[in-house]
């Protein structure tokens, strides 16, 4: 048996699920279920069962993300593979091939397994048992493999697989017939009634040499700039970077149009132990244990003669009651509160486009910023002034920098800092306090094995994160 390879795909906005999930920190690493985020779930689940030979995954994402990626998936003891840098987002098909193309060069006989980070599958046994169904019928027939979800219900916000036959209960893999793209409701309820219609799930798994064929075969035009993107691209800091010039040139374009579409050699593995792709705030809500009466919470929050209502606070010093609600989607952050009717949940990257459009910093920016060595949240914006909490990881270093506008007060509240201004360095401790002048060349590192964590306090004309001249970064930031 070839080793299977699972492929993250790690890229999305997720803006259904504002104002938790923003482009600055979307869906897939927060917590919406559960302690840990999704994508740290998915890559539990791709670790493979006991004794089975999958490698470790390979990751696609982008510059943003490529310190949040490798640090939640080893705070779950997940040691990712390759990640791949993608210098823009260009859809589903231009990653898949360029995974293809890496996994290539080493194994050409490797089996990738492409999945979304943001999906929730709570019952990890059985998708390994489909996985090994999809494995038998790469090896019998040599097809590629999709996994379909059997319904429970009709679907508009879906893609669905018609079936050349109805599928029974023993999870065999039949051959697809067609995809049907997403219906309207009547349509929905016909295809959900008739027995042979899956919702598509977007998880694959295909023999690297048997995609590559496809590809050639039914999207040449993808080949050429993907397959420079990967000859060309530039290792840093453990991430291989895609070559920008070659990659901006491909087609943006799903898996399903360039490729799964057009192949007539399809075989779709029926699941039915439970999927979501967490697509809007009542999935959330249906993920969410809800009580007899439909009310499901996160966080402190009190709910008082409520029916069929989503209700999350975000904050453990927000304390949010809710009464005599029916019908509503309520999520309270720091910054920003989502109040809506559980039957818009669907329109919520509406509300997004209004923050956007206003210039509202709410609509994709957290108050929490991740950076590579930790990260920041502001508590206090004057006009002169800001206040900010700052928590380093163990061994972590900021950059050597320095501000044109701004000068900076550090209080250690926990841990110890090793502090660099200008030509000095010293050790502060808890409770002490230093002073960095406007101009001065400046870092802060944690050399403990704990967390660090100070309040800054920052003066001057000018605040914004702009104000940053860097002299040596160990993470190799412009």
């Amino acid at each position: 048996m070839s080793t299977i390879y699972p492929v993250i795909l790690c890229g999305g906005s997720g803006t259904r699920l504002w104002p938790l999930s923003r482009k600055s920190y979307p869906k897939q690493f927060v917590p919406l279920i559960g302690e840990t985020s999704l994508l740290q779930q998915c890559a539990d689940r791709l670790r493979g069962p006991a004794g089975a030979p999958y490698a470790e995954p390979m990751i696609l994402t982008n510059e943003a993300f490529r310190f949040v990626v490798p640090e939640q998936l080893m705070a779950v003891g997940v040691n990712p593979g390759p990640i791949l840098i993608e210098p823009e987002g260009r859809n589903t098909a231009p990653a898949v091939l360029a995974a293809a193309l890496h996994l290539s060069s080493s194994d050409p006989d490797a089996t990738m397994l492409v999945a979304a980070s943001d999906h929730v599958i709570p019952d990890t046994p059985a998708f390994h048992v489909a996985v090994a169904e999809g494995v038998r019928t790469i090896t019998d027939r040599g097809d590629l493999v999709t996994f379909g979800i059997t319904p429970d219900r009709p679907e508009t916000g879906y893609g669905y697989l018609k079936l050349r036959q109805v599928p029974d209960a023993s999870g065999v893999s039949v051959p697809l017939d067609r995809f049907v793209e997403k219906p309207d409701m009547d349509s929905a309820k016909a295809m959900v009634a008739e027995g042979s219609y899956l919702w598509n799930s977007g998880i694959f798994l295909f023999a690297v040499r048997d995609i590559l064929a496809a590809f050639n075969q039914y999207a040449p035009d993808l080949v050429e700039p993907v397959q420079k993107a990967v000859e060309n691209a530039q290792s840093d800091l453990g991430f291989l970077r895609l070559d920008p010039d070659a990659w901006r040139t491909a087609q943006d374009i799903s898996i399903d149009y360039a490729v799964m579409e057009k192949a007539d050699n399809l075989s779709v593995v029926p699941y039915a132990a439970g999927w979501s792709d967490v697509g809007s705030w009542s999935a959330v809500q249906e993920l969410s244990n809800p009580d007899a009466d439909g009310v499901a919470t996160s966080g402190e929050v009190t709910a008082i003669d409520c029916h069929n209502v989503l209700v999350r606070s975000e904050s453990p010093a927000q304390e949010v009651v809710a009464m005599g609600l029916e019908n509503v989607i309520a999520v309270a952050m720091p910054d920003a509160v989502l109040v809506a009717s559980m039957d818009r949940a669907q329109d919520v990257k509406q509300a997004v486009s209004a923050l956007k459009a206003k210039g509202a910093k709410q609509a994709e920016s957290l108050p929490v910023d991740h950076r590579p060595w930790g990260w920041f949240e502001s508590l206090i914006i004057g006009d002169r002034f800001q206040v900010k909490r700052i928590h380093v990881h163990p061994g972590a270093s900021l950059s050597l920098q320095s501000h044109h506008h701004r000068s900076e007060h550090w209080i250690v509240v926990e841990g110890t800092a090793e502090v660099t201004i200008d030509d000095n360095v010293q050790l502060v401790s808890e409770n002490q306090s230093v002073y960095i002048p406007l101009g001065a060349k400046h870092r802060m590192v944690n050399p403990g094995k704990v967390p660090m964590v100070l309040i800054e306090v920052q003066t001057g004309t000018y605040l914004g994160e702009d104000d940053i001249i860097r002299y040596q970064d160990v993470y190799a930031r412009d």
